[in-house]
Order: C-alpha cells, then sequence, then structure tokens
C-alpha cells in the first residue's frame, strides 16, 4: 500500500502539471478535448486485450512493465518543459503512449486486488484502495501546485517518474497467484467473448456498468479534463489555487470511499440515488460558482457523489465476476469509463466552446439527471447479492 501511495502523489501531481501546461499553450477547451482522446483511443483499442492478458499472465510483471514505461514518459514530458519546447503535439504524442501502457495497467490492477483478499473481503478491500486512491488525489495537486509554483512545472513531471520506483519495490514483494483446477485455467486462456457474455448475461452487472459509463460521459469530463479551464479563464485563480481546487476534489473522493465500508449490500440502491442527487446539485452549483470557496465546496460534493457511485457500481461488479475471467470482466468495466471519456471529452469541450464552461455544465447536470435515474429506475436487480461461486 505504501508503494501505491507513493506512486498514485506523483501522479495527481503530474495530472495537475499538464493541464496547466495545456491551458498555458491553448485557451480551447476542444484542445484539451483531444489531448484526453490520443489517450482513449488506444486504451479503447488494446483495453480487451489487456484485460485477456491480465487473466494469462502475471499480474506483477505487467504493472512492473507499464510503470517502467509510464516513468519514462515523465522523464521525456519533463525535460521538454524544462527545455521550453514542449509543444501540444508532443502532449499528445506522449498521450498515445500512456494510452497503450495503460490498456494493459488498468485491467491488471482492478483484478490483482481481488487475488489478494479472501471473496468475503473483497468489498472492504476495494474501499480500501478506493481510500488510498482519493487520499492521494486529495494530498497530489496541493503538493503539485506547491511543487509547480516553487521548483517549476517540469519538477512535477521528474518527481512523478522517481515515484514509480516506490511501486515497483512493493510488486516486487508479492507472490506469483497460485495455479488453480485444470478447468479454471483452461478458462483464463479464453478470449473476450467469455467476459462479454457474462456482463450481457448478469443484469445487476450490466446495469452498474452502464451507469458508469453514463456517469463518465456526463460528468467526468469537467472535472478531469476541464478544471485547469475553469480555473484559469471562469474563477480566474492562479496554479497554486488551482491546486487546492483540485485537491477539495479529492476531500470529497476520500470521504465517499471511506463510506463505502460502511454500506450494507441491501442499502446500496438507496445510496446511489442520494450519490446522483449530490451529483447534480455539485454540478449545478459548480456552473454558478464565483469564487474559489464556492468552487471548492461544489467540488468536495461532486467527488464525494462520483466516489460513491464509482465504488459500489465497480463492488457489485467485483463481487458478481467469476474469477478465471476477472481481468475480462475488469477490461469491460474500465471501458465504460476509459472507452466512454475521450469521445465524451471531445462532445462537451466542443459545447463547452460554443455554449460556455458554466451552461454546459449546467445541461450536463440535467442530462445526468434523467439518465441515471432512469438506470436505478429500471434495474434495481443490482442490488441482489453476489452470484456464488
Amino acid at each position: 500500500m505504501g508503494g501505491e501511495v507513493i506512486s498514485m502523489l506523483g501522479t495527481w501531481m503530474q495530472m495537475l502539471a499538464q493541464g496547466w501546461v495545456v491551458t498555458a499553450l491553448t485557451t480551447s477547451a476542444f484542445t484539451l478535448g483531444l489531448v484526453n482522446f490520443a489517450s482513449g483511443v488506444p486504451m479503447l483499442l488494446l483495453t480487451m486485450y489487456g484485460g485477456s492478458v491480465a487473466d494469462r499472465f502475471d499480474k506483477r510483471r505487467i504493472l512492473i512493465a507499464t510503470q517502467i514505461v509510464q516513468a519514462m514518459l515523465a522523464v521525456a514530458v519533463g525535460w521538454l518543459v524544462a527545455s521550453h519546447q514542449v509543444q501540444i503535439l508532443h502532449i499528445v504524442i506522449a498521450g498515445m503512449c500512456l494510452g497503450i501502457s495503460t490498456a494493459f495497467e488498468m485491467p491488471a490492477a482492478s483484478a490483482l486486488v481481488p487475488e489478494l483478499v479472501a471473496r468475503e473481503q473483497l468489498s472492504a478491500a476495494i474501499a480500501v484502495d478506493r481510500s488510498v486512491f482519493h487520499a492521494t488525489r486529495l494530498a497530489g495537486p496541493a503538493l503539485g501546485g506547491w511543487v509547480i509554483g516553487y521548483f517549476g512545472t517540469a519538477s512535477a513531471f521528474y518527481l512523478n517518474a522517481l515515484t514509480f520506483g516506490a511501486l515497483i519495490a512493493a510488486l516486487l514483494t508479492l507472490h506469483p497467484r497460485p495455479l488453480g483446477t485444470a478447468e479454471e485455467e483452461r478458462q483464463r486462456q479464453g478470449g473476450m467473448k467469455e467476459g462479454w457474455a457474462f456482463v450481457r448475461a448478469d443484469r445487476p452487472s450490466f446495469s452498474m456498468i452502464l451507469l458508469l459509463a453514463i456517469s463518465c460521459f456526463c460528468i467526468s469530463p469537467f472535472f478531469m479534463i476541464l478544471m485547469p479551464l475553469y480555473s484559469r479563464h471562469v474563477l480566474h485563480i492562479a496554479a497554486a489555487q488551482h491546486g487546492l481546487l483540485m485537491a477539495s476534489s479529492g476531500i470529497g473522493a476520500f470521504v465517499g470511499s471511506i463510506w463505502l465500508l460502511s454500506i450494507r449490500r441491501e442499502k446500496r440502491h438507496l445510496w446511489l440515488r442520494a450519490a446522483v442527487a449530490a451529483v447534480v446539485v455539485a454540478m449545478a452549483a459548480l456552473a454558478l460558482a464565483q469564487t474559489l470557496m464556492q468552487g471548492m465546496v461544489a467540488m468536495i460534493v461532486l467527488t464525494l457523489g462520483t466516489s460513491t457511485i464509482f465504488g459500489v457500481a465497480n463492488t457489485i461488479v467485483q463481487e458478481r465476476a467469476p474469477d478465471p475471467i476477472r481481468g475480462r470482466v475488469s477490461a469491460i468495466v474500465g471501458l465504460s469509463f476509459f472507452g466512454v471519456l475521450p469521445f465524451a471529452g471531445l462532445l462537451v469541450t466542443e459545447f463547452a466552446d460554443l455554449a460556455g464552461l458554466r451552461v454546459a455544465m449546467g445541461t450536463a447536470a440535467a442530462c445526468y439527471a434523467l439518465a441515471a435515474s432512469f438506470v436505478l429506475h429500471h434495474h434495481r436487480a443490482a442490488t441482489l447479492p453476489p452470484l456464488p461461486h
């Protein structure tokens, strides 16, 4: 866990730094969406294959290889920034390479956590994993803003490269997955059709993946892509204050991930409804915010809601997924986010350029309220207990 904490701090620092670099090169929301699209397309094309690879091979080795690649990319972009040669094209190319790496990292990482704990402990393990993710999301942007302010933007990329060493060291301490039965090992060698077949047949899993896709399409482009533009040109704040705004998003996300530990299975549907309502209200408040403090409060509520939605939905899917195809099911869950976000980013950012960022946020809130409510109303089976294994 310590290795993951250090690595994720660096990742959040670099994400903030990259957004700050891009908004210094352009004022176009569509360009921000294009940068995200560049990293998303390889993930869309390769994540399915990455899920199959995660089921067939040692997940530790897959993760170590991807961490090395990402460290090299961080050093390369940092050097371009430090030497004042960085251009949008460089960020796009680096994003494409990162997307290829993440297509293999994401399903391997998602499927590794359930291998480390017993099935009855899976819900708690996912909650703890999410809490680490969001706790670093709280500290990482604030630390990144401070680092950029005192040492320059390039330093955030260099520090991120160093942090990958901690995660690699942690992965080296894990034991390889023990072999299963002959039937389980045969199932692990199958293709993606087994993963798709399970998701189509299992209504709770399908419902949760659909809810994740809707959340990603309507909400994620704003706090994952457009926040640097929102900070610079809507709230008119500097890098350090932008770091605080992004850190506030970590507060809500962290509380939401911890809250997962106390949500009982039979109450999941009610909490999903409450989380959707919180997201809608927060998006509307963000669209109307005039000050940094107002924006921070809205971001806390927004990420509290999204963290609850993503955490509960992922827990339901992982609880129900059979072990031999977990990597492929995790890849489908990942596609509901990484496969949707690139295209959502292009559409939402283009709309933001045409109508304005505030109007785009308000419109997204209304669309999300309708779509998410429809899914939760017609798919109450998502609260059913997991299938026996």
